[in-house]
């Protein structure tokens, strides 16, 4: 309303079911959210559900390749800094498309590399640290494009 606005609406609800209609939104952003959520498929589901024909999604999260040491999963502090929930990145796309949409692409995505001194306050010795290191795991910040495939017309259909 400050800056004279009149096409943007913030509402409050749950990611799972959100208090929007179907077909009704252009556009959906989210940053490192979906990683804190336990049925990601349900959420790309609902994005799908609430998206307008050809609207599109750009979401920023945290994905993970490999398995990360339980040392590390299991602590409240990596949860909220966005590890503990994130999933395989594979999986997360897959997710994605199996959802419905189209066009999906990885824009950016980027190495976190979790220092030693972090990792040694979560009790892991010196040798699980190198182990996790030398492993195939790893953490990555990804922003994800997607769209809401156009509306199909067929004739007889009351859309042509």
């Amino acid at each position: 309303e400050k800056l004279g606005y009149n096409n943007v609406e913030f509402r409050q609800g749950d990611i799972e079911k959100m208090p929007v209609t179907a077909n009704a939104a252009d556009v959906i952003v989210s940053n490192c959210v979906l990683n804190l959520v336990p049925n990601k498929n349900a959420v790309f589901s609902e994005m799908f559900r609430v998206l307008k024909a050809s609207g599109h999604f750009s979401i920023s999260d945290i994905v993970l390749n490999g398995e990360l040491p339980e040392k590390i999963k299991n602590t409240a502090e990596m949860y909220a800094g966005c590890i503990s929930g994130a999933v395989n990145k594979e999986e997360y796309l897959a997710g994605i498309k199996n959802a419905g949409f189209v066009n999906v692409h990885v824009q950016k995505q980027k190495a976190i590399i979790i220092p030693d001194d972090i990792l040694t306050n979560y009790y892991l010795s010196a040798e699980e640290i190198a182990q996790y290191r030398a492993g195939d795991a790893s953490i990555e910040s990804i922003t994800v494009y997607g769209e809401k495939p156009a509306a199909q017309c067929t004739p007889g259909g009351g859309c042509c």
